[in-house]
């Protein structure tokens, strides 16, 4: 099995040490990992701002970059979804097809391909889940609560395999936290105001970490525990999953 890593371009630029995990992770569970050196941004924020056509770029040089792999994996929802829903290729359509129904988050990839039932990780500390809208809704990573169906969770089902971790759940646990890409740009207050409501149902659970599948969103969040000069820490869902194991 070949998987290709994708790592999106605010990771690599501002939080590297997720797509680090990510890769231990996935080696530790006997994966063939690729990291295509010339690989770029998605394409996402062009066509969330309504500039689709400008991506096609992004499309075709994730194609070349990608076509070879068995599978796909990013810590990332939001950017695998767009890609599932949006990646095209006039000069190579059968690999964008390929690659279209082979992109995997990384919580999905462990749960639905690579069927992980134990996981040898160690985290001692309480932690907060935060579930991100693409993640969710799109990705189909846990049940929403609107829908009244049998209550699931991929990522709960991960956390409660690490060792000493203690997993606390906010009360409306499938809100968003207004990041939404470009929405927290051009609606700064109300993006503010989501966030600040989901951190404080974190806070009064007196957890010491929020964790979650989208960087984005937990970088939202961060900021504003920042600015409030609050003690609880962001770390992305792979951190917690690699934890225990010494980085490169």
């Amino acid at each position: 099995m070949k998987v290709g890593l994708f790592i999106p371009c605010y990771i690599d630029q501002l939080y590297p040490q997720v797509g680090i995990a990510t890769l231990q992770l996935l080696e530790r569970l006997q994966c063939e990992v690729l990291y295509p050196l010339n690989q770029t941004c998605c394409g996402q924020p062009m066509a969330n701002s309504g500039f689709a056509s400008l991506s096609k770029g992004c499309d075709e040089n994730f194609v070349t970059n990608f076509a070879g792999c068995d599978y796909i994996v990013a810590p990332s929802g939001s950017c695998v979804l767009h890609v599932k829903e949006h990646l095209v290729s006039r000069k190579a359509q059968r690999a964008a097809s390929h690659i279209r129904e082979h992109i995997y988050e990384l919580v999905e990839f462990l749960t639905d391909v690579l069927r992980v039932d134990t996981i040898e990780a160690s985290f001692p500390h309480t932690v907060g889940l935060h579930n991100s809208c693409h993640g969710q809704r799109g990705l189909h990573l846990s049940s929403m609560t609107e829908q009244g169906t049998p209550v699931f969770s991929k990522p709960v089902r991960l956390l409660n395999m690490v060792k000493g971790l203690q997993l606390r759940s906010p009360d409306r646990s499938d809100e968003c936290c207004g990041f939404g890409g470009t929405f927290c740009v051009f609606e700064e207050a109300v993006s503010v105001k989501m966030g600040k409501d989901r951190i404080r149902e974190h806070e009064y659970n007196q957890v010491s970490y929020i964790t979650g599948g989208d960087v984005s969103c937990l970088m939202h969040l961060e900021g504003i525990l920042r600015r409030k000069g609050s003690g609880i820490k962001v770390i992305h869902i792979a951190e917690i999953l690699n934890s225990g194991h010494d980085n490169r």
